[in-house]
């Protein structure tokens, strides 16, 4: 029996077992249950409150004729289940000031997505950020007040990131928002 084999099997002065090392494992990625499948009235909700988010209970129910009971039991089960990710207002940002608008393309060092991801977040402005194939690893939306903040953050803010490689910015000239079809 070797000295450690010895060590392990030891009795502490109280009797007790001595404390085993824990082993430890690197953390699963949380795993998501598969989506249940949506049925017609479930499509139809999720049409209605994309048009509208604000709608009540009672005019949803109303429109995909069913009790409103089922209508709020439905949009609890599309909202637990992560469909109906939350619920927010489509903002002009021209006239909430920030006036400029840009893509920008990422190359970055491979495997960093998700280290890249938590710093992009943090970004004054960005709006929506996308890990892509193709040319470039990384596709950010951000609005700024002008083109001087624009390219402060560029520059400044997103060349800093160790993890980023290059950057190519898209200035963006005219955009609009596809309202969903309902």
């Amino acid at each position: 029996m070797t000295a450690e084999q010895m060590a392990e099997s030891a009795e502490s002065p109280d009797g007790s077992s001595p404390p085993r090392a824990e082993t430890t494992t690197a953390p699963r990625a949380e795993t998501k249950p598969p989506p249940r499948p949506l049925d017609a009235i479930d499509q139809d909700i999720l049409q209605m409150l994309q048009a509208d988010g604000r709608a009540s209970i009672r005019s949803v129910a109303e429109r995909v004729h069913v009790s409103r009971a089922n209508a709020y039991a439905r949009i609890n089960r599309l909202v637990e289940d992560g469909v109906i990710r939350g619920f927010g207002a489509r903002v002009d940002h021209e006239r909430a000031g920030h006036g400029t608008s840009a893509y920008v393309t990422l190359k970055i060092v491979q495997n960093s997505w998700r280290t890249v991801r938590e710093q992009l977040r943090q970004l004054p402005g960005a709006s929506h950020i996308a890990l892509v194939g193709g040319d470039f690893d990384v596709l950010l939306l951000v609005h700024t007040p002008d083109n001087r903040a624009l390219r402060e953050l560029v520059l400044t803010r997103l060349q800093a990131i160790p993890e980023v490689l290059s950057t190519r910015t898209l200035l963006v000239f005219e955009e609009e928002d596809l309202e969903p079809q309902g």
